[in-house]
């Protein structure tokens, strides 16, 4: 079954069954936290997906709801199903906290986890509970998430990211054609198939695309850290013939000195950042790329990621939204120095299928005006249903 969070002025989470009551009494000026739950989903592929190091054909989905004062919050991540069960564990300390007190929560949760290693999965359970808080927060408040937020933009560009290496030539094309048919301004595929060691299929499969989208739409790769260091420089020059200007890490994120030594010696830009889960790890990729990628159903939620952005603007850096497109919306708008989001077929066809609010790119954005009250999404818990495992 789909889980039951609390109900409408409900003050215990019925995924936990922790009290209000039982916790210290707080200000009135803020409605206090009266329910926590959480659940996982894992969604089949619509065909076998993979990369330059790992291949999958189901992705997980982790939904948590918080409520306050009859009104509930919504977040998620694409994590582990550990981190459903660790979001129920955070509930104790949740109820009865102020709910508008996001940054006090987020360290208290940071600090009675220590011990678990506030990273990866837990990171991602941290993720998840900041976003169904500022939703909380903005819904309670009657206004659009990226309206209490700022706006820096109510346009947000979009590329279309995909391209997987378990892709034939004729599947590659529907998908490349599909995302011209709504006007992106660039395109993303895997390359570094097995490791690396296909490297003439990589390239054959970037002329493909390259000659699909013509020269007026920009072209991407991301090798999710497949390749070696001179290995990376050397396909890296041989994609300067087909013009790509993106190549997401060319090595592993870990390996810093080899991402600065690579951009160092090519022209295109060196991006990577989607691992990152805290300002410190943010702070290391400063000076190593051109663009730094955030993910904020990884890096601590909208917090996170906001406070990340801030970091790379202070290197002259800009900043791309991690797959996740719609959960990214409004913070990718309340930044100045954002470029685009990532339009990732395996998100999308999550989020457009069991969120009600889901979009549809128009001219290569999304537009904010379009959300709200909240980030302006909901769960379909009928339809998910059925792919519950935690």
């Amino acid at each position: 079954m789909s889980p039951r969070c609390p109900r409408s002025g409900s003050r215990t989470s019925e995924a936990t069954g922790v009290t209000a009551s039982s916790m210290p009494s707080t200000s009135s000026e803020s409605p206090v936290v009266d329910g926590v739950c959480a659940a996982a989903y894992a969604i089949p592929t619509d065909r076998p997906e993979g990369d330059g190091t790992l291949a999958w054909d189901s992705t997980t989905m982790v939904c948590v709801s918080v409520s306050a004062g009859g009104v509930s919050g919504f977040g998620w991540s694409y994590a582990p199903a550990a981190a459903a069960r660790l979001v129920e564990e955070m509930a104790s300390e949740l109820v009865g906290q102020p709910a508008f007190a996001i940054a006090a929560l987020d360290e208290r949760l940071r600090v009675t986890l220590r011990n678990a290693g506030v990273s990866g999965v837990v990171s991602c359970a941290l993720s998840a509970v900041d976003v169904a808080l500022w939703d909380l927060k903005a819904k309670i408040l009657g206004v659009c998430l990226a309206d209490l937020l700022g706006p820096a933009r109510h346009e947000v560009p979009v590329y279309g990211s995909g391209g997987f290496t378990t892709y034939d030539a004729a599947t590659l094309e529907q998908q490349v054609r599909g995302w011209l048919s709504a006007g992106v301004p660039a395109v993303k595929i895997k390359i570094a198939e097995d490791a690396g060691d296909r490297e003439a299929r990589d390239l054959r499969r970037v002329r493909q695309v390259r000659e699909l989208i013509g020269a007026e739409v920009e072209l991407f790769v991301d090798a999710n850290g497949g390749y070696t260091r001179k290995q990376a420089v050397r396909v890296g020059r041989a994609l300067g013939e087909y013009d790509v200007r993106w190549f997401e890490e060319p090595v592993s994120s870990q390996d810093k000195d080899g991402l600065r030594e690579i951009r160092g010696l090519l022209d295109l830009d060196i991006a990577a950042g989607e691992y990152a889960n805290d300002l410190p790890e943010i702070r290391r990729l400063c000076g190593v790329v051109d663009c730094l990628q955030l993910d904020a159903t990884r890096c601590g939620g909208f917090s996170g990621w906001l406070r990340g952005a801030a970091v790379a603007n202070a290197f002259g850096l800009e900043v791309s939204g991690h797959c996740a497109p719609h959960l990214h919306l409004a913070v990718a708008a309340a930044v100045p120095n954002f470029r685009h989001l990532e339009w990732f077929h395996d998100h999308v066809r999550i989020e457009q299928r069991f969120l009600d609010g889901a979009q549809e790119p128009r001219l290569g954005v999304l537009r904010i005006d379009a959300a709200g009250p909240g980030h302006g999404l909901c769960p379909k818990t009928t339809d998910l249903a059925p792919y519950r495992t935690a």
